[in-house]
């Protein structure tokens, strides 16, 4: 416990050594110098429609953001980052793609689950609830007019893990802990700042998450097999690795990396660096970065998009 705790506070500190500039407010983007998630947070946010539970543990639930109409409304599965540590801020954190995405008449389903530091967290718990988050969208459909046909995986940093991994689950062993019968997946994955392959960010991150230690606390001495997307190829699901050019936690080279793999094992994967985006500009709508985001979830969830 000591041990993360000491990870989840170098987290904390290296996240607020970047201050926002004094115009953060006016102008979040004045100057050069990426934000933090600190800053991000120091905005008004506006609210979910629901908090609903998934299962029966207090962290097992999702907050449902829902368009203006009957629908059926085109969903945007999300699953926020924090280095998979307690100590992180959750949910809160996508507060701002989720409305952004509803004003423009997509919902979103952005999922709360145990972390490194809660009871039930790592594994097997923290992926045990991704995917039953991710799968009690087929109860929520038919009350909240949700168009499952249109449906898009997306996180950020450790989140864009689970959400590669959730769309994977259609490959994993049935003798896995992990493995669910039929298990919902989406028609693609996008993943921001993603950390898609959990070998190589222990080896090679620059320790802002605190790896190796951290991926060795989520893993809890379980393999790559069953819980790291670049292990678990081809994925079968189209994926966009999306990164921020000056993003000191998930460098783009690892993004870069990943995808030569996706590819090399047959998925249809793609690579974006956006330039001038640091890491926490990923999850900022106020960002000049969210415009090419944006397009990538329409255009994944365009109607008569190919699985």
């Amino acid at each position: 416990m000591r041990n993360r705790l000491a990870a989840a506070l170098t987290v904390l500190a290296l996240a607020a050594c970047t201050p926002a500039p004094e115009t953060a407010v006016e102008d979040p983007h004045a100057g050069s110098r990426p934000i933090a998630w600190n800053a991000l947070l120091e905005r008004p946010r506006e609210s979910a429609d629901a908090r609903i539970f998934y299962g029966s543990g207090e962290l097992e639930f999702g907050e449902l953001w829902l368009p203006e109409g009957p629908g059926p409304h085109p969903v945007v599965a999300m699953i926020h980052g924090g280095c998979w540590l307690a100590a992180i801020p959750g949910t809160i954190l996508q507060d701002y793609l989720a409305a952004d995405l509803r004003r423009r008449g997509i919902a979103v389903w952005n999922l709360e689950y145990a972390r490194i530091g809660h009871a039930e967290g790592a594994y097997p718990g923290t992926f045990e609830d991704i995917a039953a988050g991710i799968d009690h969208l087929r109860v929520l459909s038919p009350e909240h007019g949700l168009d499952l046909d249109r449906l898009v995986f997306t996180g950020h940093s450790a989140g864009g893990h689970l959400a590669l991994w959730a769309a994977a689950r259609g490959v994993l062993a049935e003798d896995s802990p992990l493995h669910r019968e039929n298990p919902l997946l989406p028609d693609a994955v996008v993943t921001l700042a993603g950390i898609n392959d959990l070998a190589d960010y222990r080896a090679h991150g620059p320790g802002r998450c605190g790896e190796p230690e951290t991926v060795d606390n989520l893993l809890a001495g379980a393999g790559y097999d069953d819980t790291s997307p670049a292990a678990m190829l081809p994925v079968g699901v189209p994926q966009t690795v999306i990164s921020g050019e000056l993003d000191p936690i998930v460098p783009p080279v690892l993004g870069e990396r990943y995808v030569l793999l996706a590819q090399a094992a047959g998925d249809e994967a793609v690579s974006i660096t956006l330039p001038d985006a640091g890491h926490f500009e990923l999850i900022d709508p106020a960002a000049p970065a969210w415009a090419a985001i944006l397009a990538e979830y329409e255009r994944a969830l365009a109607p008569g998009t190919p699985d």
